[in-house]
């Protein structure tokens, strides 16, 4: 059985680089985000019916990584918690009941929005990146999900990151 180790939390906290970093660093998988290459896509402003797709999609490629993963270890750029938290804060309300799919052993580490804002194309809210993490912190205590909370500079999320992935081998 093999550990999933999740970084979630608001846009613009570092998830990409500390979930890449740290599948870099373990010689494991990084699951990249299916909502990048999803919305990228969209000729269209994305609907409340998107989030559908994107979370169907996501987690498609969790299961596939995890099928072609010999190592042991899966470091997941996000998973059903941000498309539950998007769904809440963007359409205000819970239409699709994206829980999370069974999986054994899933550690999340939620990045705080401690470090500057960096525009991106798809960030909406660089307001709000404080709410956004209150709604990640109150749904991974709500699901008594295993977590920590990641915060300081880019070096010390990846060191803390480290040691606390270290713990759970």
């Amino acid at each position: 059985m093999q550990w999933k180790v999740v970084v979630t939390g608001p846009e613009s906290t570092g998830k990409t680089f500390l979930a890449q970093s740290l599948a870099h660093h373990f010689d494991c998988p990084c699951v990249p985000e299916f909502a990048r290459p999803y919305l990228q896509a969209l000729i269209r402003p994305y609907s409340h019916a998107d989030l559908k797709d994107i979370a169907s999609g996501q987690q498609a490629w969790i299961n596939w990584y995890a099928k072609a993963n010999q190592k042991g270890m899966l470091i997941c750029d996000t998973d059903w918690s941000v498309i539950h938290v998007w769904e809440l804060f963007v359409f205000g309300k819970i239409k699709y009941s994206l829980l999370p799919p069974p999986w054994d052993r899933t550690y999340y580490l939620l990045c705080a929005p401690d470090i500057p804002w960096e525009p991106d194309p798809l960030r909406e809210h660089p307001q709000a990146r404080e709410a956004l993490f209150e709604h990640y912190h109150h749904l991974l205590q709500q699901m008594n999900l295993p977590f920590t909370i990641i915060s300081g500079d880019f070096q010390s999320r990846f060191e803390n990151s480290k040691r606390i992935i270290d713990q759970l081998l």
